[in-house]
């Protein structure tokens, strides 16, 4: 796991920007840099640097990497879990090794497949291949978008990229700018939902997707997409032993390690099924102290840590205090690169920091809830249940004329018994309705698109499908990179571990896309991969309902001192600048019913003070 920064053209104090850019994602590789400067003219130069955490080969994995002749060479973050496999296919052709490092079969692969290579890599990754022959960059990120990957296109026509926004920063073309268009969908969906970033010219490089970049243009293409034409006639019994095959078989492949592995351990199934088939020597676990609302749970660190007893397994916890937690929000917001909403990244950062005392990659159960339908809102009631005996065509007929009629009781019942959920549903986040979204903004931030704007062309893509599948492929292709994927990285890499999702593996989704939607929701949410983990985890942890991650932001409201903070920063200049101040001021009248818009809205403004007001940055 690493982290690498990179650019095209010819500026003044090459070397001294690059070195500038690396040392801004030194949390990403504290272990050692490595730098590459090359070409003496403008379409042959190219600036790579490189840190590193290292993982696997620790003698021989530094980069940046060369093949044979030195003509190409390579920046890659990530892990191939084939890399063997591919590694003996490339010798077999010809290639010579120098190493047993993955970042080799990288590079030996380009010069094999060439832009087919992203195709045949099954693991997470992001890189930057650099052929001097032909002065073209090639680089890639995984199918579902575990690793970041950031760009932007230079006023120059040079390109700008790395694996964090804040090293692009150090550039002198880059231009820092608010993207006016970021805010009104980030308002509802709770992260950047757009491939343009909240600054202006700079983009994601979306998941499952490479580029090749030459002569001043960039071409960008997809490589993969999850299929859910190709449904299996297995029982219910034989998937669940298929994915317990295949899940173990992922953890095997993901605790390949030249260090020290172990595992997040809440008190869910997700990620009680990955600890109990990786047996590592140390789990980790964090809630908060008792308190807050009536009837909510913040603690789940006790069934972690009796979990982690019968397996004979040390489990390290901590509870966290408010206070802690609000005095580390700032430089949670700066190691996001955008402003990013979801209270349970605040916990993350500090089991990330309480695993990095002990061990350098831990395994962990994101990506259960997308591939085997996990989620509440992929079920239904039984009242739907019963609507959905109708006639579908009565039913759409019904959703067409209610969502053009004002409120009335039974309206979302109606909308969403359509059977569309285009119609409706925009993810696992929902914090400004989008009408709220575009009336607390000044004029010149309601320019973004609508949240089901965001949505439509992915739902273009699948109208074939069930509704379940529609809503995990939306989930798949926007919350899962945007939202749980992005904050899963950010935050481990702030403390320099490697986080690994076996879950989230081309193997274990491609057999789960072929399961019917009744194996996935019967009688319970993900109902197949409960049946396969009850083969190894107790009853209780195997079919224990889904809690997430609940964060007590309502209790910390309550506090004078905190609450001090956050109407001061909702009444200052720069949010007059971008909201209507009076309304976004009005939430906090009625903190009980708008904790998550306030919240929303606070983390916008404190990511801005972070890029924007700084020290950090220098105007």
């Amino acid at each position: 796991m690493c982290g690498f920064v990179g650019f095209t053209g010819q500026i003044v104090n090459r070397e001294q920007v690059l070195r500038k850019m690396a040392d801004r994602i030194i949390h990403r590789g504290p272990d050692m840099e490595g730098y590459h400067i090359g070409g003496d003219n403008p379409q042959s130069s190219i600036a790579l640097g490189f840190r590193r955490l290292s993982i696997i080969d620790l003698a021989d994995g530094a980069q940046p990497m060369y093949n044979e002749d030195g003509t190409v060479v390579v920046v890659y973050n990530g892990e191939i879990y084939n890399f063997m496999e591919l590694r003996q296919e490339l010798i077999s052709r010809g290639h010579v090794f120098k190493t047993r490092c993955d970042t080799e079969v990288v590079l030996h692969g380009f010069e094999e497949w060439g832009e087919h290579l992203a195709s045949r890599l099954r693991g997470m990754f992001a890189f930057a291949v650099w052929d001097m022959k032909t002065n073209t960059l090639y680089g890639a990120r995984d199918p579902f978008g575990i690793k970041p990957y950031y760009y932007s296109l230079l006023p120059g026509g040079d390109l700008l990229f790395g694996s964090e926004i804040k090293s692009l920063l150090e550039h002198p073309a880059f231009r820092r700018q608010v993207n006016p268009d970021a805010l009104r969908p980030y308002l509802t969906f709770q992260y950047s939902a757009m491939e343009e970033t909240f600054f202006k010219g700079t983009y994601k490089l979306p998941a499952a997707h490479w580029f090749i970049f030459q002569n001043g243009q960039m071409h960008v293409e997809r490589y993969w997409d999850v299929d859910f034409s190709k449904k299996t006639d297995k029982s219910f019994a034989a998937c669940a032993e298929e994915i317990d095959a295949r899940v173990r078989e992922s953890v095997a492949a993901h605790r390949i390690s030249d260090v020290k592995v172990g595992s997040f351990l809440s008190g869910g199934v997700d990620s009680s099924y990955i600890t109990a088939c990786l047996m590592p020597n140390d789990t980790f676990s964090v809630g908060f102290n008792p308190g807050g609302e009536t009837g909510v749970k913040f603690d789940e660190t006790s069934e972690a840590g009796e979990l982690s007893k019968r397996l004979d397994i040390q489990n390290w916890r901590e509870l966290l205090e408010g206070d802690q937690c609000l005095a580390a929000f700032a430089d949670i917001q700066y190691h996001m690169d955008e402003p990013q909403s979801n209270p349970s990244s605040v916990p993350l950062y500090f089991l990330s920091q309480l695993a990095s005392r002990h061990v350098t990659v831990v395994l962990s159960g994101e990506g259960a809830d997308e591939i085997y339908g996990g989620y509440e809102w992929y079920d239904e009631v039984g009242a739907m249940r019963k609507y959905k005996k109708l006639p579908g065509c009565l039913r759409r007929g019904a959703a067409g004329i209610a969502a053009r009629m004002p409120y009335f009781r039974g309206r979302e019942f109606i909308i969403k018994g359509s059977g569309r959920p285009e119609d409706w549903f925009i993810g696992q986040a929902l914090v400004f309705p989008e009408d709220e979204a575009f009336d607390i903004l000044k004029p010149a931030y309601r320019t973004g698109p609508s949240a089901r704007e965001v949505a439509a062309p992915i739902y273009d893509r699948v109208q074939g499908l069930s509704e379940l599948e529609k809503k995990q492929y939306l989930d798949l292709n926007l919350w899962l990179p945007g939202d749980i994927l992005l904050k899963a990285d950010k935050m481990s890499m702030a403390h320099s571990i490697e986080l690994r999702v076996p879950y989230l593996d081309r193997l274990v989704m491609e057999e789960a896309a072929s399961y019917p939607a009744a194996y996935k929701i019967a009688g319970d949410t993900k109902a197949v991969l409960r049946a396969a983990a009850n083969r190894t985890l107790p009853d209780e942890w195997a079919n224990r309902k889904k809690k997430g991650f609940p964060v007590p932001i309502a209790k910390w409201l309550e506090d004078e001192q905190f609450s001090a903070v956050v109407k001061k920063s909702f009444s200052s200049d720069v949010a007059a600048q971008y909201f209507q101040q009076d309304k976004l001021c009005a939430l906090l009248n009625d903190p009980a019913h708008n904790r998550r818009k306030i919240w929303t809205a606070y983390t916008f403004l404190v990511w801005h003070d972070q890029f924007f007001e700084s020290p950090r940055y220098a105007k």
